[in-house]
């Protein structure tokens, strides 16, 4: 049953029925106590179905059976197969929206040492489809340190200037405001559920962008109204407030709020971070100062 099942799953590939290829292979037991199933084949079968799966961009079935073959890879010790777990894991992350940690994942995936893998060479091309995605999601990602350090990370790497993706990356990294041209070429590169629209009537890409330019604000002022905050975001007053007050309250931007002037007040990181080095300077001196009176 289970050879009938993976010549029917074959079928229904070459016909491009992901979901159905996935099914018939799920039904496989891989549990059965009338035989005993070797892991390397139980990790294979997941993975696949986990694949099959994210073809359709059904990450909720891809991430069940992904699980499922993260119990048994230490077992069978394969790099093929945890290349492909890792590849699948990576594309699960970027399509629940968890963008951050999907980077970091693609990321990983684009500096492969080992260039061939159980007889398989990875070639050069899905290197850079790696890294692009990559580059992609953290775009996506909600703004605040981790996303800056990541794009930084992008940024130095030196594959990063022949991408398509390139000058969004540089604009976002550098912290300047996006504008609709830029983003509107940006966003022909996107999968659909990267411009899927959530409940708040924001597509993932509008949000992020619309995030994004939030902190490219906050380096070009010190306050601002909020009418004026929603004609340069490119939205209503009542929405640019309700974005920069979840920023402040999730930690992602430093500044305050009030509400009775409907202002947005910054906080100068640079200042404080210069402020902070001269009091660690100043109680260093004193130190020094008290053990040489000390030693006297």
């Amino acid at each position: 049953m289970a050879q009938l099942r993976e010549h029917l799953a074959a079928r229904y590939e070459k016909e491009e029925a992901w979901s159905a290829a996935a099914a018939v292979l799920a039904g496989i037991d891989l549990e059965s106590g009338q035989r005993v199933l070797e892991p390397a084949f139980k990790l294979a079968t997941c993975v696949r179905v986990a694949q099959l799966y994210l073809e359709d961009d059904d990450a909720a079935n891809a991430d069940t059976f992904l699980k499922r073959a993260g119990f048994l890879l230490a077992e069978v010790g394969d790099p093929a197969l945890e290349l492909q777990y890792n590849t699948c894991f990576a594309r699960i992350l970027d399509a629940k929206r968890r963008f951050l940690e999907a980077a970091t994942r693609y990321h990983a995936l684009s500096q492969l040492a080992v260039r061939e893998i159980g007889g398989r060479i990875v070639a050069e091309e899905e290197l850079v489809e790696a890294l692009n995605a990559a580059v992609v999601c953290a775009v996506l990602a909600a703004a605040g340190p981790q996303r800056s350090r990541v794009l930084a990370t992008l940024y130095k790497d030196a594959r990063c200037a022949a991408l398509p993706t390139y000058d969004m990356l540089q604009q976002v990294h550098l912290g300047r405001l996006l504008r609709p041209a830029g983003v509107a070429v940006f966003a022909e590169q996107l999968r659909p559920h990267q411009l899927a629209t959530g409940g708040d009537g924001l597509t993932v890409l509008g949000r992020a962008v619309l995030e994004h330019n939030v902190t490219a604000c906050a380096k070009l002022y010190r306050n601002i109204a909020f009418g004026e905050l929603g004609a340069l975001l490119g939205c209503s007053e009542g929405q640019a407030a309700k974005i920069a007050a979840k920023m402040v309250v999730e930690g992602r931007l430093k500044g305050c709020i009030d509400e009775v002037a409907a202002m947005l007040f910054f906080e100068d990181e640079e200042e404080d971070s210069f402020d902070a080095a001269i009091t660690s300077i100043c109680l260093g001196m004193q130190a020094a100062v008290d053990k040489i009176e000390a030693s006297a």
